[in-house]
């Protein structure tokens, strides 16, 4: 009876980089901008063509809707992932306290009473 072959490694993927310097799939927001940003290519050029039946300048129009979409889902996208991570920072530093703190004289949920039997 033959031996199972052992289980490889799993081999690293090389990482898709459109135009030879932007990592798709490390890039927070990358993906999903180059992604609406073609949708709004095909929708833009193909609607401009339907309205003018002219060729060139719906491409123009297509690669128009493509920086455009792209640029502005980029934008937008960043701005709410750097939002999260404000957030993210703050709560790590108020648990960080809360850690620091408990129990002690310092801590904020600590019901402090007037009299103070020491």
């Amino acid at each position: 009876m033959a031996a199972a072959p052992e289980p490889s490694e799993p081999k690293e993927r090389k990482a898709f980089k459109l135009l030879g310097f932007l990592d798709v799939e490390n890039t927070p927001c990358a993906r999903d901008s180059i992604l609406y940003g073609s949708l709004g290519s095909v929708v833009a050029g193909f609607g401009h063509f339907l309205f003018t039946s002219r060729i060139k300048r719906s491409c123009d129009v297509g690669v128009g809707g493509f920086i455009l979409v792209t640029l502005g889902c980029w934008f937008h996208c960043r701005y709410n992932y750097a939002k999260q991570r404000i957030r993210e920072r703050i709560a790590r530093e108020e648990i960080k306290k809360k850690i620091l703190y408990e129990g002690t004289h310092l801590d904020p949920e600590r019901k402090h009473n007037g009299n103070s039997s020491n």
